[in-house]
């Protein structure tokens, strides 16, 4: 095994890899491995830290939008006479919160990304799976916490809090769906779903192309060997890997002698 892991090394330290190519690698062999490190945490832990990793991505994005305003502040001053109109003064904190500058921007998308990657997190663990009814139910929340924070509730916060929840959750549940029919991968791509998480958890899904010019489907996995590898150009390196994992895999096993 231990040969099957240098042997990758070296095909992704290659001189002939372009540079980009090899820090991609790399960054999906640590997201691989951060990914599978929270999977055991307890599941408070994994919401902490799922939900400030995502407020911290937020509040990035909201503090860059925040400077394509004029100003650090809001670009709408408040006017005297719009302390008389309470609906009014809803309106404008409403576009003071969307036109903020770094800092309520950053806060503000800090809150939604935060509150809605930790609400999915827990959705996921505790369902067991990823729907549109917790992706609604993240938003959600998400919507809400943005109205409270940002001070877009006007006089009625909860009221206004409770739309905006559902707001959200109907533009994520209709965006979800619409995600869905259009991630539908081509019927050929679903006779090499075993292949590609494999190749995927070895961190070598630069040769799935290989296996379909090869015509190496699921069904011949229990079957490969170095020499079919080798006829579709795999090196030397994910071939010891591909095989390795192959032969420890429990669903294969019983295959192979077959």
């Amino acid at each position: 095994m231990e040969q099957g892991k240098q042997g990758v090394m070296v095909a992704k330290l290659s001189p002939n890899q372009n540079p980009i190519e090899q820090l991609q690698v790399r960054y999906k062999l640590l997201e691989t491995q951060f990914k599978t490190w929270l999977t055991k945490q307890s599941l408070p832990v994994e919401a902490a830290i799922v939900t400030i990793t995502s407020a911290a991505q937020g509040a990035a994005i909201g503090a860059f939008m925040g400077t394509l305003t004029n100003d650090g502040g809001s670009p709408f001053p408040t006017p005297p006479q719009a302390n008389l109109n309470p609906q009014a003064m809803a309106s404008l904190k409403q576009a003071q919160a969307l036109s903020g500058g770094p800092f309520v921007q950053a806060r503000n998308f800090a809150v939604m990304t935060g509150v809605n990657a930790g609400i999915s997190c827990v959705m996921k663990r505790l369902r067991g799976k990823e729907d549109v009814q917790s992706s609604m139910v993240a938003a959600f929340g998400s919507g809400a916490m943005f109205s409270l924070v940002s001070g877009m509730g006007g006089p009625n916060q909860i009221a206004n809090a409770a739309t905006s929840g559902l707001f959200f959750a109907l533009v994520q549940g209709g965006l979800f769906q619409l995600g869905q029919k259009f991630s539908q991968p081509p019927v050929e791509d679903t006779y090499y779903s075993k292949t590609r998480s494999m190749l995927s958890n070895l961190g070598l899904q630069n040769y799935e192309k290989n296996f379909k010019k090869g015509l190496l489907s699921d069904t011949t996995l229990p079957l490969l060997t170095d020499s079919a590898l080798r006829d579709v150009k795999i090196p030397p390196g994910p071939r010891l890997l591909i095989l390795d994992h192959i032969q420890r895999d429990p669903e294969f096993k019983g295959k192979r002698g077959k």
